[in-house]
């Protein structure tokens, strides 16, 4: 069986898939096109090749892997059509952006780029305006791996933590979880909220004058999922007006983010580049999930992560 890979893991660990019997081809994933090297292609593991490379005339193509958690870069409709199986890296990227919620609270809530702006300046000016993170209540819209990784660190603070889910199940580390239907509900108890549900067309815009407007005032707003399931013209409504106190983006509508965009100008938004999964260990999870998937395929096992198409995700 042939395997195609985007991305090249090195030489030992492509040995690993090697002898597990695979025909192993690597092409970078901005060079790679359909050709008698890859066409016939019976695994495609990659992030987003799919601009340059018609999978439709992959006839060999059974099962995608990607590297990512979001599944919005793929032909989702004709892989659905062709019943190709679908996995992504749910999981894999969880601790290192649990870590980044936690550190961009604590620097919004302590007025971090004011006293680094501060230090560039040489000045020394007490900022009497530094918030606790102690007693606040969390809220995550959406309460997979990556909510879980965050709410578990930030149990250690003394928060709150609620969670919004498709039927409101109970999950670990939150106090409650609430259904969609109750958002609302929810989203009036936080201090803080945190977008970590996945980019579905129910999910567009989810963010919008609407929910902003069942949100605490003031309250401050993270985003570490996509950035269509936010309405930025809302948003920027609601940093201009103030309800909005501080936000931590680093997911956007357009990427990367235009120069002229306004979220570049206000002291209360960091912004950052889709940059919250990196860590030195992204290729060791990444990769493990990989091979353990590719060892199930051949052993014909239930792989691990199957996408439900109809849900995305």
């Amino acid at each position: 069986m042939k395997v195609l890979f985007t991305y090249d893991y090195g030489q030992k660990k492509m040995s690993c898939v090697q002898d597990l019997g695979y025909e192993v081809v690597y092409v970078y994933e901005k060079d790679v096109r359909l050709n008698e090297q890859t066409k016939d292609a019976e695994i495609l593991v990659c992030y987003n090749p799919f601009p340059h490379l018609d999978i439709q005339r992959m006839e060999s193509l059974k099962w995608i892997q990607l590297s990512s958690i979001g599944i919005d870069q793929a032909p989702v409709a004709y892989i659905q059509r062709t019943g190709i199986t679908l996995t992504n890296n749910k999981g894999g990227y969880s601790i290192p952006i649990g870590e980044w919620i936690v550190m961009k609270i604590l620097e919004l809530l302590k007025n971090s780029g004011k006293l680094y702006g501060l230090q560039q300046q040489k000045k020394w000016a007490l900022d009497t305006t530094l918030l606790e993170l102690y007693g606040k209540t969390v809220g995550f819209i959406g309460t997979g791996s990556i909510a879980g990784e965050a709410a578990k660190r930030l149990q250690g603070f003394g928060t709150r933590i609620l969670g919004l889910n498709t039927s409101g199940k109970d999950t670990p580390f939150f106090l409650r979880c609430y259904p969609m239907d109750e958002m609302e509900e929810m989203l009036k108890e936080c201090d803080i909220v945190i977008l970590t549900i996945p980019y579905t067309e129910k999910t567009k815009h989810l963010i919008n004058d609407q929910t902003l407007g069942w949100m605490k005032d003031p309250v401050y707003f993270i985003n570490v999922s996509r950035g269509n399931i936010v309405d930025e013209g809302a948003l920027i409504k609601n940093l201009n007006n103030g309800k909005i106190k501080g936000a931590a983006l680093d997911v956007f509508e357009e990427e990367p983010l235009p120069v002229s965009h306004p979220f570049w100008d206000y002291k209360s938004v960091i912004v950052t580049p889709h940059n919250s999964w990196i860590s030195e260990m992204r290729n060791e999870r990444r990769f493990a999930l990989i091979l353990e998937n590719l060892r199930r395929y051949k052993n014909e096992e239930a792989l691990l992560n199957v996408v439900d198409l109809q849900k995305g995700y």
